[in-house]
């Protein structure tokens, strides 16, 4: 049976890779009692997976573009990096729960992951202007890293204090933009396929700075050892390269 390619199911399928990403709070409602310990492992395990999302995302975007990748990572490293300076300038940053320096890093966790979701959705809408066989592919592989994705975000949510279910909520909030993106790049494919590796790039740039600059710190801050955290951020990275290729496989 042949699939009809057409705005509504380019918004169907795209809505449910954002859907999906709430599905990373999952281990929180099993495990829920923390010490400092466990919390630096969850910090490096969160670096890990940003970091193996940044490898996808540059892999990615340099098979379509290298040089506008690249161009990309300059241009997120630039703007994390004046996001960090407006917000650490502010003494009233709070998000739900949290407040003070928890809320500005889940802060800029989660405007990183935004970011990364608007990339996503062009990539959506451009895969499947090329077919159906490939608009299918490419969102399942979307929604797959989109889990993930979703844990990395509670795992510097949850622990610190928010809710599980906000943790999922604010999780499928920061892949909106991809049901936002997918239309029109599916309309007016021509104009945004050249973008695409520049936002694969702006991403992967700012969570690389994320992941040195705030959550290897913090992690070493909770007491584990170096040791331990190289072990957590390696796990993690391989954990969700396997992940994708074990559910992509079968």
């Amino acid at each position: 049976m042949e699939l009809t390619v057409n705005i509504w199911t380019i918004l169907i399928a795209s809505s449910l890779t954002a859907l999906v990403t709430g599905l990373g709070v999952i281990p929180f409602i099993f495990f829920k009692n923390f010490n400092r310990w466990w919390l630096s492992i969850f910090q490096a395990a969160a670096a890990g997976l940003m970091l193996g999302a940044s490898h996808n995302l540059i892999q990615e975007g340099a098979h379509i573009n290298p040089f506008r990748t690249f161009s990309g990572m300059l241009l997120g490293l630039i703007l994390i990096v004046l996001a960090n300076h407006f917000i650490s300038n502010r003494s009233d940053v709070d998000l739900g729960d949290l407040e003070g320096g928890d809320a500005r890093k889940a802060l800029l966790v989660l405007g990183i992951m935004t970011a990364h979701s608007f990339a996503e959705g062009i990539g959506v809408g451009v895969s499947f202007g090329g077919g159906e066989k490939l608009g299918l592919f490419i969102t399942a592989a979307i929604a797959i890293h989109n889990i993930p994705e979703g844990l990395a975000i509670a795992l510097v949510m949850v622990p610190k204090g928010t809710k599980i279910w906000k943790a999922g909520f604010w999780s499928i909030f920061t892949s909106l933009p991809q049901p936002l993106m997918a239309i029109p790049a599916f309309l007016f494919v021509t104009f945004f396929t050249p973008w695409l590796p520049v936002g694969l790039g702006l991403a992967a740039g700012a969570m690389i700075w994320m992941v040195f600059a705030e959550l290897i710190p913090d992690a070493y801050e909770g007491g584990a050892s170096g040791a331990a955290i190289g072990i957590a951020v390696t796990l993690a990275f391989a954990a969700l390269l396997a992940f994708q290729e074990f559910v992509l496989v079968f």
